[in-house]
């Protein structure tokens, strides 16, 4: 869904598209997000509930995992859904960046709501890395939490990368960034966590 989400940033933009673009952006990257937060916190569960007698053991079976990716996500739906009712975005005609051009492009509406939805994924993935950053070192058999820390590491960086690129741009260049972070984010979460259980299988 993250990869699909890149269609709604294609081609002239229209007013459903610039209503479902940032938002489907925003939700199903902070469900693929929240779901690295909720194997980062199951990875850290698990190590801690090996240990003989540990509190941590009857977290196991109460799914913790569910309730992280459902909770994580639901705020940010909630946000979302606000922002789309009190102002959402709108086709804007812009004449004053080029003069003699007139550039169609999405006005975000409510540049809080915007940046509460960016500012909000970007504290999952900070969490996501810290976790898994601080777990890093458990043993071989838990190692799952390197992988994490190198796509959250990737996540971030790429989406750091991407603020200024944003913003000195304008029209389709500025989309054009933001289609490649989308991907580039994507692609870095998922490689990052499955190529190496696909070398592991392969070789």
């Amino acid at each position: 869904m993250n990869f699909l989400s890149v269609f709604f940033f294609l081609g002239r933009p229209v007013d459903i598209t610039c209503l479902l673009r940032q938002a489907s952006f925003g939700v199903f990257f902070s469900i693929g997000v929240s779901s690295v937060l909720a194997k980062t916190i199951t990875v850290c569960i698990a190590f801690k509930a090996s240990k003989p007698g540990s509190i941590w053991f009857k977290w196991i079976s109460f799914n913790v995992s569910y309730y992280v990716v459902l909770l994580c996500s639901s705020v940010q739906v909630l946000i979302c859904v606000i922002w789309l009712l009190v102002s959402p975005p709108y086709v804007e005609f812009d004449h004053r960046s080029y003069p003699g051009k007139i550039i169609i492009q999405c006005n975000e509406g409510s540049v809080i709501a915007f940046y509460s939805m960016l500012g909000y994924m970007g504290f999952l993935a900070a969490v996501s890395f810290l976790l898994a950053f601080m777990v890093r070192t458990l043993p071989d058999n838990f190692n799952e939490a390197k992988y994490i820390t190198f796509s959250m590491l990737l996540f971030c960086s790429v989406w750091i990368s991407m603020i200024p690129a944003c913003l000195s741009t304008k029209g389709k260049n500025m989309v054009a960034v933001e289609i490649f972070a989308i991907l580039t984010s994507s692609a870095g979460i998922l490689g990052c966590i499955f190529l190496p259980k696909i070398y592991v299988l392969l070789f």
